[in-house]
């Protein structure tokens, strides 16, 4: 394995080089594990604040609903929608720390140290 020196200038990847990575079963299966993270998680956070903007236009009196005090269905669901989006945030960087991250590393080092 060649160690690469602080400092030193990483190996430049030609075209050639980064098309051959991207064909590799490695470079596959991280797109993989991208792919069926990130979609579904996209799909159901764009679905949730469609229903969420079509609620608030099509059944306004839906959200003056009260549940308790001057707490009401609208105040709920509209924090809910900043709860969801940390809770998305968090779950991906902690799916990217743990999937994503050691995989892409590992080919890039491939890349930028072509002899070992």
């Amino acid at each position: 394995m060649t160690v690469t020196t602080p400092g030193a200038t990483p190996h430049t990847p030609t075209s050639e080089e980064f098309i051959e990575a991207q064909r590799s079963p490695e470079f596959q299966e991280l797109r993989h594990a991208i792919r069926s993270f990130t979609f579904p998680l996209t799909i159901a956070g764009i679905v949730w604040f469609t229903a969420y903007i079509s609620l608030a236009m099509y059944a306004p009196e839906l959200y003056g609903m009260r549940l308790v005090g001057n707490i009401n269905l609208g105040i709920v669901l509209g924090l809910g929608q900043f709860l969801s989006t940390f809770l998305i945030t968090w779950a991906y960087v902690r799916y990217a720390e743990r999937n994503i991250e050691p995989r892409s590393s590992a080919l890039r080092h491939r890349l930028e140290n072509p002899q070992g």
